[in-house]
């Protein structure tokens, strides 16, 4: 019987992966081991809970993010120095496949499922390809179950994928030319189907729009919480979704009703010229005045919310993190994600700093480990690079210092109006907290401005 390996790797522990409420199965990984051919032994390998070691093979597939890439190439010389032949895939390789297959005997680009059949019968018929591409899956198909007792048994979230594709074309995001601009959804039968067969009682959603685009998509979400309801699930589960998901109380209703604990929403910046810039249409159409009133909505229904913001845009300076400060904890938002601007392969913005020669480090594939969102990788505009670092600090000193943090979490308690929703906000907090304290930036600059 050949023996496929499939491997997570993690370059560095650090970050949202030193938690396990922010850690996420490989769960592409688990699908390519449903479409391989049943006489394959399957392993799959996750650095995430387990260090790389040698294990024999006769074929290697290797899936990536930027950050982790220079891992995945490390241990697929590994193999390649054994005479093993590894295929790497994943969103990096499909933004740089000409770096990529520096370091793999194939590469595939785009979505492997449909084409991994090809791939296993080329490589046992001697003649593996060193590209494919992988076609966008017709996911209104359904049937396709991840392969889930492979994945480590010590993740918090199981993750389900219920969509794929986003028509936004936000200006620092890859999503859309990696899965493309249309919204592609699974039937919700086969997703209740799947939840069903799920033994967790702790489901993320790793859409990147759950609830999606329109009336059609957010039918299906209806139909989708109504499922969840009727079929007595009892998950506890996250989403992704945008601010306007917000405009129809209906759906957050039902969300809560079919055990939604929170939401994690992109806000980005409360700058409007930083919006416009990043090409966020729906932020600005609904305003940044919005952004409490959204919170609001989903408190009624006792779900907390996720914010997601971006620092190191053009023209921003230490009055602006200051204001920042100042919004984020009157905002209501129960947990911050605040990461700094990072130009990743496949985005307009990375393209834009590389036709400009603005960025700092471009010694790849060796810099591609400071692309995890905490690197000021590129020079902004009107704005040092120290100055980014230390807002970063004062911010997150703001919203996790005594007594701040404490009454953050009191007005969650209240607002969530749910022991266990507030349990997993608190659990949220401590381990982006601890992502903070675990920087590079975190000892090295101040905390606080020495500015009016």
């Amino acid at each position: 019987m050949p023996k496929l390996v499939l491997i997570n790797p993690v370059g560095k522990k650090s970050g949202y992966l030193m938690s396990s409420i922010s850690r996420f199965a490989p769960l592409g990984l688990a699908y390519i081991a449903a479409v391989t051919p049943g006489h394959w032994d399957i392993e799959i390998i996750d650095e995430n809970f387990d260090t790389f070691e040698y294990t024999a093979a006769d074929l290697v597939g290797i899936t990536a993010f930027t950050s982790n890439i220079n891992r995945a190439y490390d241990i697929a010389d590994t193999y390649r120095r054994k005479g093993t032949k590894v295929i790497i895939g994943g969103i990096h390789a499909s933004m740089a496949p000409d770096e990529t297959a520096k370091f793999a005997d194939t590469v595939v680009v785009g979505e492997a499922e449909n084409i991994w059949p090809q791939i296993i019968a080329d490589f046992e018929q001697g003649r593996l390809a060193p590209l494919y591409q992988g076609p966008r899956i017709d996911l209104s198909q359904g049937n396709l179950r991840p392969r889930r007792d492979l994945l480590h048994p010590g993740y918090f979230w199981q993750s389900v994928q219920t969509s794929r594709g986003c028509p936004f074309d936000c200006y620092f995001c890859s999503v859309s030319r990696y899965l493309g601009r249309r919204y592609r959804q699974r039937p919700v039968e086969d997703v209740l189907e799947e939840l069903e067969s799920i033994e967790s009682p702790n489901i993320a959603f790793v859409d990147d729009n759950l609830i999606g685009y329109g009336d059609d998509s957010r039918a299906r979400a209806k139909a989708l919480f109504r499922g969840m309801i009727d079929r007595k699930l009892n998950k506890k589960w996250w989403m992704q979704t945008s601010i306007n998901a917000a405009e129809d109380e209906s759906v957050i209703r039902l969300a809560a009703e079919a055990g939604c604990l929170f939401v994690f929403i992109g806000f980005e910046t409360i700058d409007q010229g930083s919006l416009k810039k990043m090409k966020k249409g729906v932020n600005l159409r609904a305003g940044v005045e919005s952004y409490q009133a959204t919170a609001r909505i989903y408190h009624r229904y006792g779900i907390g919310v996720l914010g997601a913001f971006i620092l190191g845009n053009d023209h921003e300076s230490a009055n602006y993190y200051k204001r920042l400060a100042d919004f984020l904890l009157k905002s209501g938002i129960d947990a911050f994600q605040i990461s700094i601007l990072t130009p990743l392969p496949g985005t307009r913005l990375m393209d834009d700093q590389i036709a400009a020669s603005n960025l700092i480090y471009d010694n790849f594939p060796d810099d591609w480990e400071k692309y995890r969102f905490s690197y000021m990788v590129h020079y902004p505009q009107g704005i040092d690079r120290e100055t980014v670092y230390i807002g970063d600090n004062y911010i997150k000193n703001r919203l996790y210092a005594f007594p701040f943090f404490h009454y953050r979490m009191l007005r969650s308690f209240f607002q969530l109006k749910n022991p266990y929703n507030f349990m997993v906000t608190v659990k949220l907090n401590q381990a982006l907290k601890r992502s903070w304290k675990n920087s590079h930036y975190y000892q090295k600059y101040p905390k606080r401005f020495d500015v009016n």
